[in-house]
């Protein structure tokens, strides 16, 4: 019997490139059909065979709360009826801008966008105007969107520019961009005694989410916020993921480093598309209307999502809320390594906040290199045999994953039931 997955992903391969609308859902670098999703309520999605899986994707982070939570839900729906999109300002934008400033202490004032890339682009434009430099540094595996200026590789040296990763990137762009080793505070420190005079800004996911999780070291956001401040650079943090996943107050209170900016997406649309980016007025006031930096969007503080993001940022304020979540994660993470070794496979794992990685190798990788060298064969394996068993991972060894509130003590152990049976399997 066919598949309905199978019938709705060759129907559109027809209609969209590869048959997904972002490359990982494509199931390319693990093999097989992508699960099509029909419904979702707490832990769980269900496809269009109707199959239950426990859901550890979660949006990408979004559903913190788990999956069509009432109060989230009923907020969309007032806000609806209300009206969709006025292109003019709401009350519930001034809202949403003076929680962040209160649960986030190094922003003072933010301005709302759609989508993580166009916050981390604004981000970007709005430091090389406010110094009037072209050079930025990012690192080596963290992802900041599709930006032109961001997608691309590290080059052959410490000093040497990064290439780009992605047709259609022009070398111009990618020259302005120094791509250095994540989690090496030495690099950085050398890079910045040579041409730090000349760099706009760094930015960096201070726990990254897009080569597997990987945190960074104290040591490296430490010397980082002293370097940007030594030399005048704007030091960006990347919290698209980890805002409000990890804690409250995102990774930046974790480390207790201030940035000078924040980029934040996923949870404060509470499943629907908005971003943002902020930090102090002194930096915020070169924007438009007020400065010559430009930046703008007619959606941008869209009333629905909006609506979506402010009552997910009330529920996560609950007394207790991250205590519980970082609990059942580890209680996540360690059934996971117990299963494994048991089974004398290698394999390690890690978790911060809401957020966890697990990796085949024996150690838990630092940096990007350090997690090229995991056993990609064996999480293949690994991540169909769990899909067998209806619980659904990241399709591919190279992104974090999330729990929710939802995932109770019954679900977490579901799923180390199928972990182990899948590491019988290795």
């Amino acid at each position: 019997m066919t598949s309905n997955n199978d019938i709705l992903f060759a129907r559109a391969q027809k209609s969209t490139p590869g048959g997904v609308n972002s490359p990982v859902r494509a199931f390319r670098s693990v093999g097989g059909t992508p699960r099509f999703i029909t419904r979702a309520e707490g832990p769980y999605f269900w496809d269009a065979d109707d199959r239950r899986y426990i859901d550890y994707i979660g949006s990408w982070g979004p559903a913190i709360v788990g999956h069509a939570h009432p109060d989230v839900v009923k907020a969309v729906q007032d806000a609806a009826v209300r009206g969709l999109s006025f292109g003019a300002p709401t009350e519930g934008e001034i809202q949403m801008a003076e929680l962040i400033c209160q649960l986030v202490p190094s922003i003072e004032q933010v301005r709302l966008v759609s989508s993580g890339t166009e916050a981390a682009m604004s981000a970007l434009r709005l430091a090389r105007g406010a110094t009037g430099r072209d050079k930025i540094i990012k690192f080596e595996g963290c992802y900041h969107g599709h930006a032109d200026s961001l997608l691309v590789k590290a080059g052959s040296g410490l000093l040497t520019f990064g290439n780009p990763t992605s047709a259609g990137v022009p070398e111009d762009f990618a020259k302005h961009t120094l791509v250095l080793d994540y989690n090496n505070p030495q690099q950085l420190v050398d890079t910045f005694k040579e041409i730090g005079d000349q760099i706009a800004c760094v930015i960096v996911e201070p726990v990254a989410g897009n080569m597997n999780l990987l945190p960074a070291t104290p040591e490296f956001l430490q010397t980082m916020r002293r370097v940007c401040t030594q030399y005048g650079a704007v030091l960006i943090f990347d919290e698209v993921m980890s805002g409000f996943r990890v804690a409250l107050g995102g990774a930046q209170s974790i480390y207790d480093i201030q940035p000078d900016l924040t980029v934040l997406g996923k949870v404060i649309g509470g499943g629907l598309p908005v971003a943002a980016f902020g930090g102090h007025p002194d930096l915020m006031q070169h924007l438009a209307p007020l400065g010559g930096v430009y930046q703008a969007g007619t959606l941008s503080g869209n009333p629905v999502t909006v609506a979506a993001g402010l009552a997910t940022l009330k529920l996560i304020q609950a007394p207790g809320f991250y205590t519980s979540l970082t609990a059942q994660t580890t209680k996540l993470v360690t059934g996971f390594t117990e299963a494994a070794r048991a089974a004398n496979i290698a394999f390690s794992a890690n978790s911060v906040g809401g957020m966890f990685g697990i990796y085949f190798a024996a150690e838990k990788p630092l940096s990007y290199t350090e997690m090229m060298k995991c056993d990609t064969a064996k999480f293949n394996t690994f991540f169909h045999a769990m899909l067998d068993a209806d619980v659904y991972l990241a399709p591919s060894a190279f992104e974090a994953g999330f729990v929710s509130a939802q995932h109770s003590d019954d679900v977490i152990n579901a799923t180390i039931a199928a972990a182990t049976a899948a590491f019988a399997k290795l």
